[in-house]
């Protein structure tokens, strides 16, 4: 039986539907046709680039690759290397081109951004594991003494003075938050995920808001700029909540000393996004994006790799957990967030790529959000 053939129209197709962001480059190093992944990439439409030199959409920061990837029909591979991408900042990407079979002159580049790798697929082995899953062994021999001695801190402080509390106020505090720590711990190591269930993303952002607002802790105006036919995504509406709370908190925590602090908070459908596989061995579209962004001054770049990763914080008291959390809430919805800092607009950007809910997968009929 004879081999089927793709037609042209089919391979085009392929290409649309990859995740990696794919350039097909004319004589020249002119941008002749993106992909929708490459769209996302740069911010930019396919029509704007096309037509382009690739130096001026993207700057490799190693010149001597730049100079390779200019003069060789050979095909090159790199990893790690940092790029600024025109109008969106720094990042550190991998990078393959490849000369096209019987058309000189012509290559394929795919750009992969390896800070986000790890977002967009998971390690058979996560070495964060073993030191997550301590709290589920310890949390109960911990909490137990850790009630004893607040219940001991609250009898000794009715046999003071009022003058004298202050150190039993704070041995209560700090029992307090000794527990709310070990709390966090236990839900990162928890491997249990909530069950999912369609979600109005833009509910769930107002929630958010509003709990924030209620406790006092966001007094800046959060600016919203929400696709009202953004169909329903498939997730945990409490989780949601909560990965929320700590990305619009955090966010205002970043840009408190700006001049004109902002918190945008933007949604919209992205085409084209995959994740290579869920816990099932299947692949996931994740269409949905939510993106997070403020105008403060930034993360260093030294610990944008890994703001994800437990105990590492910007914050000079905080315990570094609340992103983790962020991290595990999202991956257990099978979405994933990235980080991206846009250095020209002083914009850092939290993104969030999430699942579609499985009755909504067409947009002809969206659920509008209520304002």
């Amino acid at each position: 039986m004879a081999m089927p053939v793709l037609s042209d129209t089919d391979a085009r197709r392929q290409i649309a539907s990859l995740p990696l962001a794919v350039l097909v480059l004319g004589p020249g190093q002119k941008i002749a046709s993106i992909n929708p992944a490459a769209e996302q990439f740069f911010g930019q439409s396919a029509r704007r680039l096309a037509g382009r030199a690739l130096s001026e959409a993207i700057r490799f920061a190693d010149q001597r690759l730049a100079e390779r990837i200019a003069g060789s029909d050979a095909q090159i591979s790199a990893r790690q290397m940092d790029v600024t991408i025109t109008g969106m900042g720094q990042r550190r990407v991998d990078v393959t081109i490849a000369p096209i079979v019987d058309e000189p002159g012509w290559h394929i580049l795919t750009l992969h951004d390896s800070a986000g790798a790890e977002g967009m697929g998971e390690a058979a082995v996560n070495p964060e594991d073993g030191v997550l899953r301590a709290p589920e062994i310890l949390a109960h021999e911990i909490k137990n003494p850790l009630a004893g001695i607040r219940g001991a801190a609250q009898l000794l402080a009715r046999k003071l003075e009022p003058k004298d509390r202050a150190l039993t106020t704070l041995i209560a505090d700090e029992v307090d938050r000794i527990a709310k720590l070990i709390d966090q711990m236990q839900t990162l190591s928890r491997r249990t995920a909530e069950p999912v269930e369609p979600c109005n993303l833009h509910e769930a952002v107002r929630r958010a808001i509003a709990i924030l607002s209620a406790a006092g802790k966001s007094n800046l105006r959060i600016e919203e700029e929400f696709d009202p036919s953004l169909p329903q995504m498939l997730g945990s509406s409490h989780a949601l909540v909560q990965v929320l709370i700590n990305l619009i908190s955090n966010a205002g925590e970043a840009c408190r000393e700006s001049k004109e602090p902002r918190v945008v908070v933007r949604t919209r459908f992205a085409s084209g996004l995959q994740l290579h596989s869920n816990s099932l061995g299947v692949p996931v579209r994740l269409p949905i994006e939510l993106r997070v962004s403020d105008n403060g001054p930034g993360i260093d770049p030294a610990m944008r790799d890994h703001i994800f990763e437990p105990f590492v914080t910007t914050k000079k008291t905080g315990q570094g957990l609340g992103l983790a959390l962020v991290r595990k809430l999202v991956r257990d919805m099978n979405g994933r967030i990235t980080l991206d800092r846009d250095e020209v607009g002083g914009w850092t950007h939290f993104r969030l790529h999430l699942p579609m809910a499985p009755q909504t997968r067409s947009r002809a009929k969206p659920r509008v959000a209520a304002q």
